[in-house]
């Protein structure tokens, strides 16, 4: 199983922007909220499940897309299911770690 994904190193943390591949480039709309998951943001490479549970162990936030991708990271503990987001049945789920 693959995962999109984009790493941004900035002040010290990473943050981690990873979604299911095949919603790349798709949009979604919820009532005046619109969001493209833009291949810019989210595709920069794709990483297999062992590289993506140890980019989501190790990043300082993520951004995540998807049923597979979010299914991982609250497997692994990150996140939480009262905390996502769906958008044309689309989960959304943002995880900040202190």
């Amino acid at each position: 199983m693959l995962y999109s994904t984009k790493v941004i190193s900035a002040s010290g943390n990473l943050m981690l922007n990873i979604c299911d591949p095949e919603l790349v480039n798709k949009t979604v709309h919820d009532g005046n909220t619109k969001i493209k998951i833009n291949p810019n943001y989210y595709a920069e490479r794709d990483v297999d499940e062992h590289e993506a549970k140890n980019l989501l162990e190790k990043c300082t936030s993520i951004n995540m897309v998807g049923e597979k991708t979010i299914s991982l990271a609250t497997s692994l503990g990150i996140g939480s299911e009262k905390s996502i987001r769906r958008i044309e049945g689309i989960p959304f789920l943002i995880v900040f770690k202190m």
